[in-house]
């Protein structure tokens, strides 16, 4: 017998704020909700699918969160030739090979910000890594919509899963 239900276990997969994009996520709105820290997932959070170029808005955004003084990490699940470059570009730190939706990447994310768990969140566009992951290790989970649509078939069946989970409408700056 399971310790959970099914309806305890469904809130696993689901995002405790909700944004179309990282870039309506706003030093004001995590002050108001204790918020520190992000750690970031990469692509199609921050920028397009491998795409090795952040975008402005991108660029835009990390240059507001870091005057505001708001800490921020990324946990990918890729691979280090493909992180490193990015991380660099963008002067932040990462953990590649993140391997969410377990909770390593963010438990050493977490240690390296110097911060409780209490006052980080975690930022991505998929329910199963990114959400479930911020729910698994027990910190805050911020749901972007994807930047854009993945092609691959392995996407596009992932996608198709998510479905049932996806959040109707962003439910973030409350």
């Amino acid at each position: 017998m399971s310790a959970f239900s099914f309806k305890e276990k469904a809130m696993f997969f689901r995002p405790t704020y909700v944004f179309d994009k990282v870039g309506e996520v706003t030093p004001e709105f995590l002050k108001r909700k204790h918020i520190r820290g992000l750690i970031l997932d990469l692509d199609n959070t921050l920028t397009t699918h491998n795409n090795p170029v952040p975008p402005q808005s991108s660029l835009d955004w990390l240059d507001t969160m870091k005057r505001a003084g708001i800490k921020l990490m990324i946990v990918s699940n890729n691979h280090p030739p493909r992180v490193t470059p990015f991380a660099e570009q963008l002067g932040l730190e990462f953990e590649a090979e993140g391997k969410k939706p377990l909770t390593f990447g963010y438990t050493r994310a977490i240690k390296r910000m110097g911060l409780d768990k209490r006052n980080v969140a975690a930022v991505g566009d998929q329910i199963f890594t990114d959400v479930l992951g911020s729910n698994l290790k027990g910190i805050r989970s911020i749901f972007v919509f994807p930047i854009e649509p993945e092609t691959s078939l392995p996407f596009r069946f992932k996608r198709a899963c998510e479905k049932p989970f996806l959040p109707k409408k962003p439910r973030g700056a409350k």
